[in-house]
């Protein structure tokens, strides 16, 4: 396994197994799986409603806590100090565990900063052994960075092919935090996966697409956190060290970025519009629930 060095020295596995959009129901056997076939990094939130079930597969691996690297994230309705602080010990209860290697804000909107000062405080006293963010922006990571007692060391974004982010990249490497991609394959929107340059490149190497991509994103630095339920394909997702792409192949595929989201704009209004009412209506029904990604 490859690794990369947060700025306060942490090592976090570049690959990882993701559970977003994992039902519960398959939960607890998927993280198994993965643990089983080699994963020792999983990421998991608050608004994915399967934490329980990835503590309890922990728990029931067999393997230690301590070669594990667990992330999960705050959502929007646990903002605020006292919220936050909160849900993430409520977090680390259905998690089986009396600490955390990494917990991200989910999304920028809110009382993030709030928030933000409750990871300070966990951090500080030796709950979290990182603290970052998920989907902020540039101008929102420098403005948080820069303000902020303890700058995030990871933000968790959107970044595959097709929406390959290089200014963002480079902003966050100016503000010493480690990209990671959500969906790093895209969800296969846009053809992705029939992708004849990715395919053709990986005929070379005797790949898949997959494959490929992954190789892709751990060349860049960005450290990437997969999703399948089926055991064959987290051994295939793993299988990415054994090949180095090009300089000319790199270069290929930068010219693949559509330099647009495959799903939505965090700075379009229409869409913040939608997670505060989303977040009201959780509100209004489920008091201080979690509400779905």
């Amino acid at each position: 396994m490859k690794y990369a060095t947060l700025s306060n020295g942490v090592q976090m596995p570049m690959l990882g197994y993701g559970v977003y959009q994992v039902t519960p129901q398959e939960c607890e056997r998927c993280v198994l799986d993965a643990l089983a076939v080699g994963y020792r990094s999983l990421d998991t939130a608050q608004s994915y409603f399967n934490e329980e079930q990835v503590g309890s597969a922990i728990r029931k691996s067999g393997v230690p806590r301590q070669e594990i690297f667990l992330t999960t994230k705050v959502w929007v309705e646990h903002y605020g100090y006292e919220a936050a602080r909160a849900s993430v010990l409520a977090s680390m209860d259905k998690l089986q565990t009396d600490y955390l290697d990494l917990v991200l804000l989910h999304q920028p909107f809110g009382d993030y900063y709030g928030a933000y000062r409750a990871l300070e405080d966990l951090y500080d006293a030796g709950k979290l052994r990182a603290i970052g963010v998920s989907n902020f922006y540039p101008d929102r990571l420098v403005d948080l960075a820069s303000f902020a007692r303890i700058a995030p060391m990871v933000n968790q974004v959107e970044i595959h092919p097709y929406h390959q982010q290089t200014e963002a990249l480079s902003w966050m490497e100016k503000y010493h935090a480690q990209p990671e991609a959500w969906a790093p394959f895209g969800e296969g929107r846009g053809g992705l996966f029939q992708d004849p340059t990715l395919a053709a490149i990986g005929r070379k190497y005797g790949k898949t697409v997959a494959q490929v991509v992954l190789r892709w994103h751990l060349q860049r630095g960005v450290v990437v956190i997969p999703k399948s339920t089926h055991k064959e394909r987290m051994q295939e997702n793993l299988n990415v060290f054994d090949f180095a792409l090009t300089d000319e192949e790199m270069a290929v595929i930068a010219g693949l970025d559509k330099k647009q989201s495959a799903f939505f704009s965090h700075q379009d209004p229409n869409m913040v519009e939608w997670f505060v009412k989303m977040v009201d209506a959780r509100r209004q029904s489920h008091g201080s629930a979690e509400t779905q990604n």
